[in-house]
């Protein structure tokens, strides 16, 4: 499947693969609207197993993506926050698999949950180092009910210029 350029690979079968297919589409098409963000009921929220799947399905392409532009590394959270609704933290390290960073959340649109809020920034999606300085960046996420996904790696692809690209790391 291909959105916007980049092409998605989905191992989720059957249902899950449906689900994960329509909750990365819905997110696409709802990236840019919003409305402000209101203390309500959760159980609005499409199903935590959407998010799940949302998140299986990225994990080949990368949960975090690297990027070198404009004089910097650039390591993009823009998949994950997407997902921010269900989440409770996004954990990380850099070179390590500590992960003992935590990369903020933006606050939930219950109306709108996989759009970013309309005043979101870079700073809100990625985090600018030094050329080089990630080899590796170690990802994992609490979900809104406090269970754990597990740890994923990724490196900086290898002669992809500017582009954004990530690769599983073994």
């Amino acid at each position: 499947m291909e959105i916007g350029g980049t092409t998605i690979t989905h191992r989720t079968p059957g249902r899950e693969r449906r689900l994960a297919i329509g909750a990365l589409t819905a997110a696409c098409l709802s990236f840019a609207a919003g409305t402000p963000a209101r203390a309500e009921d959760q159980s609005t929220l499409p199903p935590v197993a959407v998010y799940r799947a949302m998140l299986d399905a990225n994990r080949q392409g990368g949960w975090v993506q690297f990027r070198n532009y404009d004089g910097h590394q650039w390591i993009y959270f823009t998949a994950l926050q997407t997902m921010h609704c269900r989440l409770k933290e996004i954990r990380y390290s850099i070179n390590s698999y500590a992960l003992d960073a935590r990369f903020p959340l933006v606050a939930c649109n219950l109306q709108n949950p996989f759009a970013l809020p309309p005043d979101a920034g870079i700073d809100d999606i990625a985090i600018r180092l030094a050329p080089g300085t990630a080899e590796t960046v170690a990802v994992q996420i609490v979900w809104d009910d406090g269970s754990l996904s597990d740890m994923a790696v990724y490196a900086p692809c290898a002669a992809v210029g500017e582009q954004t690209c990530a690769a599983p790391v073994p």
